[in-house]
């Protein structure tokens, strides 16, 4: 009984139960954020909307020519790999200076500091959504599929988020340590981008698509844009997913519970 009071008395039990009870605030700062993002803008959100849409056409007329692939079959493609990786690369770029931008908020106010990792997940899922509705179209334009795998989508785009949240709490504590952190992540993603099957997907390659699966955003793309394609994932990509799941949440827990105290003086 005293081994499971210890544990309920840790500092992450604490934080994170706290942090719990306060996801009205999370909810509010993360569409805060959006809405002054876009402010005084006549679109607002939408202008993200249109700058996918037009990036996704374009980027699909184009490649699909260059790569001898039909655009019914190519754009599709194209376009929920740009919106899935847009979500990706937008909570990594963002981690490593989540309590740095809320340095102010944190030394002012009482908060549970578990509360800013989800606030940043959560602002890019707003996104994600505004950026739903091209896949949509282009969907019914170039006639994808629909089956019983479709449906995956759910069950694979929560995976994607919970493996993306803990992502975000080990890079957002280990860039409050370390400065350089963001800048190491700016320069590593344009290069993941490219061997990550953004553009494609891995049977397009004219060599072998082992290389792509060295890198694991190409297994978190892929988890998603199977579904939506109409067809279950590969077997090997939902397993890599839960057992990232599984090491990485306990690694996020781990770490949070051993540097919390210290973010704080980091920062």
């Amino acid at each position: 009984m005293g081994s499971v009071g210890d544990w309920r008395q840790a500092p992450a039990v604490r934080d994170i139960a706290a942090g719990l009870k306060s996801w009205p605030i999370v909810s509010f700062m993360a569409l805060s954020d959006v809405r002054a993002r876009y402010k005084r803008s006549v679109l607002g959100p939408l202008w993200l909307t249109l700058g996918t849409a037009i990036g996704s056409m374009g980027l699909g007329l184009l490649w699909s020519e260059l790569m001898k692939v039909p655009a019914a079959q190519f754009v599709p493609t194209l376009t929920a790999g740009l919106i899935l990786w847009q979500f990706i690369a937008g909570v990594l770029s963002e981690s490593s200076t989540v309590y740095a931008r809320q340095a102010s908020v944190i030394r002012n106010l009482s908060l549970p500091l578990s509360i800013y990792p989800p606030q940043l997940v959560l602002r890019h899922l707003v996104n994600l959504v505004h950026n739903l509705p091209i896949f949509l179209i282009v969907a019914l334009v170039y006639g994808v599929p629909v089956s019983w795998h479709t449906l995956l989508v759910v069950p694979a785009m929560l995976l994607l988020t919970l493996n993306l949240y803990w992502v975000c709490v080990v890079v957002s504590i280990l860039g409050a340590r370390f400065r350089d952190l963001e800048y190491i992540i700016g320069a590593v993603l344009p290069l993941l981008m490219f061997i990550s099957p953004v553009f494609y997907r891995p049977n397009y390659l004219p060599f072998s698509e082992a290389i792509l699966w060295f890198n694991p955003l190409s297994h978190a793309i892929e988890l998603v844009r199977s579904p939506l394609l109409g067809h279950a994932p590969p077997d090997f990509v939902i397993w890599s997913n839960l057992g990232g799941l599984a090491v990485g949440l306990c690694l996020a827990f781990w770490l949070f519970n051993n540097k919390r105290d210290r973010i704080a003086f980091w920062i």
